[in-house]
């Protein structure tokens, strides 16, 4: 639907039409349109987009910071090891949510910024796990053979130690979209993250919630989004997890 649905979908999700505001669903809005008389369904689809992209590219930048810290406190040890470890440490004292609702305040409401907060807490989760693995397989005979005949450190991380890593941080990814996409609309709600009219899910819930006693669908459709994307991206992250049978910290 999110691939599809603004082909399918004719009409623009930030189009104003007051004439059409509150219209319950009929053949032409098929959800019905909103106090701005902006159709729903196209709003909800436009908003996954935005959503999802969000989510891919916080969880991709996490990777890209998390994972190589990992590998490289966890075969490097030492005062390399201790200096990151500590850095984790402290930012695990916190829930992800206050920290990153916090740098998100500091910065200023903009989904730029959620998405900074977001990595700068959802890095840790890769780098503890990637750790971990590391620090089990680096004293294994297949690793010292490597060392003993030659083999350069980087060449070893990547080639021996990241392939046994993959697994677990695969289903921690599969996992964390979920809670990313519940961190994004919790502070597009808290009017920290998207702003009007970007159709973005938090947001939408934030837009309608003063209607919610007399026009609650407006509140329902984007949470029922939500939950649904969240709800399969748990199970993405159980059958991964079945699949790999991988065995992660979280």
């Amino acid at each position: 639907m999110t691939l599809l649905g603004p082909y399918l979908i004719p009409h623009d999700p930030l189009a104003v039409d007051m004439g059409k505001r509150l219209q319950t669903a009929d053949a032409t809005h098929w959800l019905g349109t909103d106090h701005f008389g902006r159709d729903v369904l196209a709003r909800l689809v436009a908003g996954a987009k935005i959503t999802l992209g969000l989510t891919l590219v916080a969880i991709s930048a996490a990777l890209l910071i998390g994972v190589p810290l990992g590998l490289l406190s966890g075969y490097v040890g030492g005062v390399v090891d201790a200096a990151v470890m500590r850095v984790v440490d402290a930012l695990v004292a916190f829930p992800d949510f206050i920290i990153a609702i916090s740098i998100a305040g500091i910065l200023g409401p903009d989904v730029t910024h959620v998405v900074i907060a977001i990595v700068l807490v959802k890095w840790i989760g890769y780098a503890r796990v990637v750790r971990g693995t590391v620090m089990t397989e680096k004293g294994k005979a297949y690793v010292l053979a490597a060392r003993v005949a030659g083999t350069p450190g980087v060449k070893t991380i990547f080639r021996h130690l990241l392939p046994q890593a993959l697994p677990e941080v695969l289903v921690l990814a599969a996992l964390d979209m979920g809670k990313i996409i519940l961190m994004i609309s919790a502070l597009s709600y808290l009017g920290l993250g998207a702003q009007p009219p970007m159709p973005e899910w938090g947001a939408m819930l934030n837009d309608a919630k003063m209607m919610f006693q007399t026009h609650p669908v407006l509140m329902i459709y984007p949470g029922v989004a939500i939950f649904l994307v969240v709800l399969g991206c748990n199970l993405l992250g159980d059958g991964l997890r079945d699949r790999l049978d991988a065995r992660g910290e979280w």
